[in-house]
């Protein structure tokens, strides 16, 4: 066999092996949900996350191995290229390999921009394209709901069974018949995804509710307990599925034959969300990434008059942050130096991006990914944003002819930020947000996360009125973090400022002081410490402590109450 089909072959060899350890990993979720394993769950969640790098690593190892003195040879990796896309053709999720063989070109030839020679391309290639729907399992409801129901759950078990099934079938009929039956529009069937989503501490079966005129979103979600497994939630809005598929959440652990057809089918239910997001919190983060730079690069092809200029809000002193004026994404550079009282330097700020990464990110913590070595064309960049880059980011963008490079930055969708957001809008729009604001504290609280940067500037607003956190360079663990009250001042003092007087030590925090600093109208600060006193009091914060260093565990659903089944959850 010639060299290149060799390494052809070990490349792909690598993938499928790539594949089926992500998959093992993914199989556990199940397991570790019946057994009520947390512990091990978040474990295997980080391990899956890193699964990629380490098999990347491992095969350019392999290569070297095999290629020797000819690993440099770019025609031969142009050779390599052309045996792979040969091999993978047949296969349904032939994408996904190709991404894995780009990761090892770009690796090995530290490739700048695009290396057409040496990578796949395919900016005009939609993976969902001419791909078949998954097989779903169909259940007739007829004038029995409550029997399909029984149905669904008896097709879906668990190891640890369910607490009371026929209790769970009545409610998740109850909700749907209160949802979807008319006289005019019966419910006719349920259909569901075969595969069992799994998240954190629950369980979920996806799919479509059908009626005689209208179809909608179904998400069913599970909880398990001691006792064994109930039925936590039934959810046919599609805003509120969406938010559960969303990019301020963790990835799902779901054991898939096919991953393209499964987002196929995703998006299909929610066509308002990229296909990039669904590849992506399907936990193939990787090929998200891929997908999202496709639809980026060909955005700006379709519009080449398409300017990056600086994103909304005030200049931060940690990122330089700019945006095609005309798409929803934000590009976060790290300056080269941070401007007092800044202290953290670059690879702190890294190691804060790469938690979040790992976290729970409990839909309050922004999918934040990494990318490197980007090529734009310098007639894109307004010249303001580009002559801040240059001379505050020199150490990650250069101009090279007629091209920026960007060698580092991060990539996140686009929010609109929350101090510009309240004061555009009308007066209960405004409070809404920043009552949702305080819950958002609350809930990153309870989830161990600090976000160390109360000030409103440092979160966004989602299309949905959600308040999320973008900001991570003062992000960290609440156990990190001691939490004191402001003590009073001596009569000499009272005149001083607050920070001659107030010793402060590292991981000092005065929660009573966050009130000063929101920069909003009375009524809105009056409003939110009415909801949400006890963000302002180093009381709570530490009773916080005390809960999560006990092993207390604050759940927070992923969807509203109103979904809730059962009287009193929560």
């Amino acid at each position: 066999m010639p060299m290149h089909e060799r390494a052809a072959a070990l490349i792909l060899d690598a993938f499928l092996d790539y594949n089926e350890r992500f998959a093992d990993i993914t199989r556990r979720a199940r397991r570790r949900f019946e057994r009520r394993d947390w512990k091990y769950a978040h474990v295997d969640a980080a391990a899956r996350i890193d699964l990629y790098e380490v098999c990347v690593r491992e095969t350019l190892g392999r290569l070297e191995l095999l290629l020797d003195e000819r690993m440099r040879s770019r025609p031969l990796w142009t050779s390599m290229r052309r045996a792979f896309a040969a091999r993978v053709e047949p296969m349904p999720d032939r994408e996904l390999p190709k991404t894995f063989f780009n990761s090892l070109s770009r690796r090995h030839f530290h490739t700048t921009g695009v290396a057409p020679d040496v990578e796949f391309v395919g900016r005009d290639v939609d993976p969902t394209a001419a791909v078949p729907m998954p097989a779903v399992y169909r259940i007739e409801a007829g004038a029995d709901a409550i029997a399909a129901c029984r149905q669904v759950l008896a097709a879906f078990p668990f190891a640890n069974g369910h607490a009371d099934a026929d209790a769970d079938a009545v409610a998740i009929a109850a909700a749907l018949a209160a949802r979807f039956v008319t006289p005019t529009d019966p419910l006719q069937a349920l259909e569901l995804l075969p595969a069992t989503f799994f998240r954190e501490r629950r369980a979920y079966l996806v799919g479509r509710v059908l009626g005689r005129h209208g179809v909608a979103p179904l998400v069913i979600a599970f909880v398990s307990e001691a006792d064994g497994v109930h039925a936590d939630a039934v959810l046919t809005d599609l805003d509120t599925v969406s938010r559960l598929f969303g990019f301020t959440r963790s990835y799902f652990q779901v054991d898939l034959a096919s991953i393209t057809d499964t987002v196929a089918y995703l998006h299909a239910l929610m066509p308002h969300k990229p296909v990039e997001e669904i590849y992506t919190v399907l936990g193939r983060a990787r090929q998200g990434k891929t997908e999202r730079c496709r639809q980026l690069f060909r955005h700006l092809e379709q519009h080449p008059q398409e300017r990056f200029v600086r994103a909304d809000g005030e200049r931060g002193m940690v990122m330089a942050v700019f945006t095609p004026a005309g798409y929803p994404l934000v590009f976060k550079v790290i300056r080269d130096h941070f401007a007092w009282p800044k202290e953290i330097a670059r690879r702190g700020v890294e190691e804060k991006y790469r938690l979040v990464f790992r976290y729970d990110r409990i839909g309050r913590l922004v999918d934040a990914q990494e990318f490197r070595d980007l090529r734009f064309r310098r007639a894109q960049f307004d010249a303001g944003m580009l002559a801040e880059l240059l001379e505050t980011c020199a150490e990650t963008v250069a101009v090279e002819g007629d091209e920026v490079l960007v060698r580092h930055c991060y990539v996140e969708r686009r929010l609109r930020p929350l101090n510009l957001h309240v004061r555009e809008v009308g007066a209960e729009d405004a409070r809404r947000a920043l009552l949702d604001y305080g819950q958002a504290i609350k809930d990153l609280a309870r989830s161990n996360i600090f976000p160390g940067d109360l000030l409103l500037k440092n979160f966004g607003i989602t299309r949905g009125g959600r308040a999320i956190f973008y900001d991570y360079d003062e992000l960290c663990l609440l156990e990190a973090c001691r939490f004191r009250e402001v003590p009073p001042a001596r009569e000499e003092d009272e005149t001083r400022p607050l920070e001659d007087w107030l010793t402060v030590r590292e991981g000092d925090v005065f929660p009573e002081l966050f009130v000063r600093f929101l920069g909003v109208p009375a009524a809105l600060r009056d409003a939110l410490v009415e909801r949400h006193g006890e963000i302002f009091d180093a009381g709570w914060w530490r009773e916080v402590q005390r809960r999560l260093a006990r092993g207390d565990y604050n759940d927070i659903p992923p969807y509203p109450q109103s979904a809730r089944l059962r009287v009193g959850s929560g």
